[in-house]
């Protein structure tokens, strides 16, 4: 299941899949990201825990010319370890992340590696993974920003998924902390001068944990409380609705936040978090404002 090493290239990408115990989402994201790959880039696939239908599906995906390496490992590490993998073990020019609710448009690839190499400042660009209707031109136009014959929605995060990074960035910056998701990696990066964000237009993954995406497992409330997204948990939501007008909250809050680096300094952040306890303590809702 693993091909010999590719010569080391300032050309290749290394792009990750860690998959769980989702076959069906698997199949179509995994049979998706193979296709999307070119010569110069190659996935590596690490399984978490022993789902065996989702490890079938994997292996027998493995004979891809573009499948590159496979890790299983027995208990669930979810996504820091793995991923910290890739940066330890790739050698990739560039390299990748793609979840497998995720399936990727053909030539993100290409796109994203022709941007970085004609902008030496790119750090970190990503596939846009929320819907259409979640732009809102009113918000994000301060945030465009035209680097030659590329823009970028700019911002100081990206999520976990879609993404193309410079080696040079994994170099100075990885591995991702303990404490650390990879949307606090993606802002120690742009905290330290890279440019980081999404292409525009965007180049759509599509997230196959929306409500709204026709190939969703996600059609009743019952289906989302089966097997809550990891970021629905977090965010304690309960039914389809609630779930939907999360991801459209964190589509505005992406294209709002500021890109001013001050803002993000540690003690500013810390007041931050202080208000934030003062007002759960007095029962004061901080989206209502």
């Amino acid at each position: 299941m693993s091909s010999p090493e590719a010569p080391e290239s300032p050309e290749s990408i290394d792009v990750l899949m860690i998959t769980y115990r989702r076959p069906h989402y698997t199949r179509l994201t995994l049979e998706r990201l193979l296709a999307t790959c070119d010569e110069n880039m190659r996935v590596w696939v690490w399984h978490n825990g022993d789902h065996q239908e989702t490890l079938e599906v994997v292996r027998s995906l493995s004979d891809h010319p573009r499948f590159h390496r496979f890790h299983h490992c027995p208990e669930n590490l979810k996504l820091r370890v793995p991923t910290n993998w890739l940066y330890t073990e790739s050698k990739g020019g560039f390299v990748s992340k793609v979840d497998d609710d995720c399936m990727m448009p053909f030539g993100w690839g290409e796109t994203l590696r022709k941007a970085m190499r004609d902008e030496p400042r790119f750090g970190i660009l990503s596939c846009w993974h929320f819907q259409e209707e979640d732009f809102v031109p009113e918000l994000a136009k301060g945030k465009l920003q035209t680097f030659g014959s590329h823009t970028v929605l700019r911002n100081m995060w990206v999520a976990g998924s879609g993404y193309l990074m410079r080696r040079r960035v994994v170099e100075k910056y990885a591995p991702i902390q303990e404490d650390e998701t990879f949307s606090g990696f993606g802002m120690r990066a742009a905290l330290g001068g890279e440019i980081v964000g999404w292409y525009w237009p965007p180049l759509r993954q599509l997230h196959l944990d929306d409500p709204r995406e026709p190939l969703t497992a996600i059609k009743t409330d019952e289906d989302l409380l089966k097997e809550l997204p990891l970021s629905a948990i977090k965010s304690g939501v309960k039914t389809r609705a609630d779930w939907i007008a999360r991801l459209k909250r964190s589509a505005r809050e992406v294209q709002s936040a500021t890109i001013d680096p001050s803002y993000y300094t540690p003690w500013r952040r810390a007041v931050r978090r202080g208000m934030t306890k003062v007002k759960k303590f007095l029962g004061i809702d901080r989206h209502a404002y």
